[in-house]
């Protein structure tokens, strides 16, 4: 619902030309709610108007577009590319465009609170994601510092500086650009502090680079993912050679760890890299998933200090030992976000995986157990387990191969769940021709009678309708749940996947012809 003063500053920046006018003679402490106002509005010229002239010392674009008195509604998940780029060439021209830089205040800009997700509601339809985001605001400091350089500018605009917080995600694509950004940090007035870093499709050699010129003390979220090659051997190294004294959450690439290949050297590796996490005080969240980590989880995870809050560790082959140290660590109280998938936990550890979720029942909110071999005779002991889970609020079981009527019955439970918001759940068995083997392989996950999954869908809807859970999400993606960083590289990584594939056939052409 909207306050009185909500709407009055809505009606106010809807004339942009007037709005703009009227800025110098507008109260300080009205900044912020016509700030929200011009963004849900989508006035660009606005918005880069009153970050232009902003009075405070710092910039929260979390806290400006998130719940307030005067308007509810969060508006940070709304990455609207004009709110966005009127947002950062606003903060640039404050810099340039003010008659006086000592009056100056604003110290700190924080860009972190934006969230990228699948739908968007801004009228152009247009979002600028997190490697756009860090695209411009690269090319805006460079342009800033060329600015400076060529003409005669007063000597004190070189004396501001403000820290710009910053999610940073870097391809091949856009590596030189926030290389120069970041080695020219020291004489820029915007200076880029990077909080999170995720890479994707990069060399190691570069990887490496931008990490110590990130500056690694800062960072408290690391995301190494896809295209980045990055192997034990070269997690070693990076652990020696960088300090992540803030680290809180690590993304590891798939098959950083083989153990089936391990040899002596391997397993003293393993142990370095478990002490080297176990130092990382405020590690609280570990993804690696598709490496292969059989009876070495102990060893590595035993070395942390502080428990864990989200564990994936889904397709890394774990045996019953590894299941067993996970349900009895100190971490399994604590974890908020479980991820198993890729393992059999019906047949090889149906005790040790209801002991684990009745320890963590208390605090989780997340559970994926995609393509684990859940079938129908399954259902009644996968419901015993997820019974304490009154926490929980995502629950994704994609893969799996359970008929409509055992679906129905687990809909049927999950209804009683109080806090559920997101279900993604498989396409029934019987809607799959005869014979299919799981786990399915992409050519044939599209080869089912859609109608009659449509008609399934239908009937699981009503059952949450019945039960007054209409606040509860429930779909199949096919192809796994939406990933914002994905879909915004996506052309990218697929021009990268092409480029491997005739790089292997070449090779092997060559080998043929060499035979």
């Amino acid at each position: 619902m909207k306050s009185l003063r909500f709407i009055s500053a809505e009606a106010f920046v809807s004339n942009a030309e007037f709005a703009r006018k009227s800025l110098g003679s507008v109260a300080h402490n009205l900044f912020p709610l016509l700030f929200k106002a011009s963004y849900l509005l989508e006035q660009g010229e606005v918005i880069h108007d009153l970050v232009e002239n902003w009075p405070f010392v710092d910039f929260n674009m979390g806290k400006l577009l998130g719940t307030t008195v005067d308007y509810q509604e969060d508006l940070s998940h709304r990455t609207c590319s004009v709110c966005l780029e009127s947002c950062l060439t606003g903060l640039r021209d404050y810099v340039l465009n003010h008659p006086s830089p000592y009056v100056k205040r604003l110290k700190v800009v924080d860009l972190t609170g934006i969230k990228d997700v699948e739908v968007q509601l801004c009228e152009c339809k247009k979002t600028m994601g997190r490697w756009a985001r860090t695209q411009l605001l690269s090319k805006l400091c460079l342009e800033l510092l060329v600015y400076l350089q060529q003409r005669r500018c007063n000597p004190g605009i070189f004396e501001i500086s403000i820290d710009v917080l910053i999610d940073l995600f870097v391809t091949e694509r856009n590596y030189e650009l926030v290389v120069q950004a970041l080695l020219k940090k020291c004489y820029c007035p915007l200076k880029i502090c990077c909080v999170a870093f995720r890479s994707d499709n990069l060399a190691l050699q570069k990887f490496f680079y931008i990490t110590k010129l990130i500056d690694p003390s800062l960072l408290r979220k690391l995301e190494i993912v896809h295209n980045v090659r990055l192997e034990m051997e070269h997690l070693e190294m990076l652990f020696n050679s960088i300090h992540f004294p803030l680290l809180m959450s690590l993304t590891l690439p798939a098959r950083t760890f083989n153990v089936r290949r391990f040899t002596a050297t391997d397993e003293r590796m393993l142990t370095n890299i478990g002490e080297k996490m176990g130092k990382m005080t405020q590690l609280t969240e570990l993804s690696m998933s598709f490496s292969i980590l059989t009876g070495r989880i102990q060893k590595l995870l035993s070395p942390l200090k502080t428990p864990l809050k989200m564990l994936d560790v889904s397709n890394c082959s774990l045996n019953h030992a590894d299941m067993a140290y996970l349900a009895n660590s100190f971490h399994a109280n604590h974890l908020e976000a479980l991820d198993l998938s890729g393992h059999n936990i019906p047949d090889l550890y149906p005790s040790t995986f209801f002991k684990l979720l009745s320890h963590s029942s208390s605090v989780l909110r997340s559970l994926t157990l995609e393509d684990c071999n859940i079938q129908d005779t399954h259902v009644n002991m996968l419901i015993l387990s997820l019974s304490p889970c009154q926490k929980l609020q995502e629950f994704r079981f994609l893969g799996n191969p359970l008929s409509s009527q055992a679906l129905k019955h687990l809909f049927t439970f999950l209804c009683e769940l109080p806090m559920l918001k997101n279900v993604e759940f498989p396409v029934p068995r019987d809607c799959y021709p005869i014979g299919i083997t799981y786990p399915i392989d992409d050519a044939c996950l599209c080869r089912f009678d859609h109608q009659k999954y449509e008609s399934v869908a239908e009937e699981l809807n009503l059952i949450l309708l019945q039960a007054n859970r209409e606040d509860v999400k429930a779909s199949t993606p096919l192809f796994g749940s939406y990933d914002a960083a994905v879909q915004e590289t996506n052309d990218e990584l697929g021009a990268y996947l092409i480029k491997s594939f005739k790089e292997t056939l070449e090779k092997f052409t060559t080998s043929l012809n060499k035979m």
